[in-house]
């Protein structure tokens, strides 16, 4: 079971849009120098609505190369459309990742039985571990822990990314899927008490930012140590919250910019952090010890 900070990596790019491979294998080299204990690669935070399936594919496999077995990658392969999604999953396998994140579809509103359906085709057409994705903040669409249980019973989905923020959902999921299946947070404001709650670990926006403090918090937490866990994430509520200032991934790729680690770059729709809010980030990032 893969569990610790999992960091959602940005996707470093140049100021007309291009991709950066330099400035993301660095990312690479920071993060397993940091400790963050596993990276998932065209998550939310990497952009992946806005590059086209090859660049997609071709930022997966060069996380893949540049990480050359030294800790887990997982590929987000999601899709509002069930064959894209198996087309992304089974590339994502070939390219050598350890897992797939799958967020629910977006826009065209499933019903519950529509993403049981959807899920269970993947699953049933790529054999790789795959962790669910539920964001009803992005997606209109929200996957009920009923619907995680049913899914649950499938071998290869081993996981949920559970980013509603709804603590109380920890033991309903748990009770429905057992103590195999992986219960990760996707919302950092509360990561600290959901691994303290039960949950494997956090895939987490805060850890492009200060991945070593991260880790540590949730290493902690994981462990039930309670007071040290909560110390730690003191010093990093103002990253949880601040990075949050405009639309993800908007503030963290401004930060780790600011942290020397990538150029300013950033794809339409999406648009460079205003500057007004710099003062803020800022502040956070100096509170967290980063800056």
């Amino acid at each position: 079971m893969i569990q610790g900070s999992i960091v959602a990596l940005v996707t470093p790019m140049f100021d007309n849009g291009e991709i950066d491979k330099d400035s993301l294998k660095k990312l690479v080299e920071f993060h397993i120098e940091q400790g963050t204990d596993a990276l998932v690669a065209m998550g939310t935070t990497g952009e992946s609505a806005t590059l086209n399936e090859h660049e997609h594919m071709d930022v997966v496999k060069s996380v893949v190369d540049f990480v050359a077995g030294r800790l887990p990658v997982i590929a987000g392969t999601g899709a509002n459309s069930t064959s894209e999604a198996i087309t992304l999953t089974q590339a994502a396998k070939e390219a050598g990742v350890d897992a797939c994140l799958l967020v629910t579809p977006y826009y065209n509103k499933p019903t519950q039985e529509g993403l049981f359906q959807h899920y269970k085709a993947i699953a049933e057409a790529v054999d790789i571990p795959q962790i669910l994705y539920n964001v009803p903040s992005r997606t209109a669409c929200d996957m009920l822990p009923e619907t995680i249980g049913r899914l649950a019973n499938i071998n290869n989905i081993v996981g949920v990314k559970e980013a509603t923020g709804d603590l109380s959902r920890i033991q309903q999921i748990r009770d429905l899927c057992g103590d195999e299946f992986a219960l990760y947070t996707g919302d950092d404001a509360s990561s600290c008490e959901f691994c303290l709650q039960g949950g494997q670990g956090s895939i987490t926006v805060s850890g492009n930012v200060a991945p070593k403090l991260v880790h540590e918090m949730i290493t902690l937490a994981i462990k039930g140590e309670r007071e040290q866990a909560e110390a730690i994430d003191k010093n990093l509520s103002g990253l949880h919250e601040q990075l949050f200032i405009q639309s993800n991934p908007i503030p963290v790729k401004w930060a780790v910019a600011k942290m020397g680690l990538m150029p300013n770059g950033i794809r339409l729709p999406l648009t460079w952090m205003t500057t007004e809010c710099e003062s803020a980030v800022t502040s956070a990032m100096q509170q967290a010890d980063v800056l």
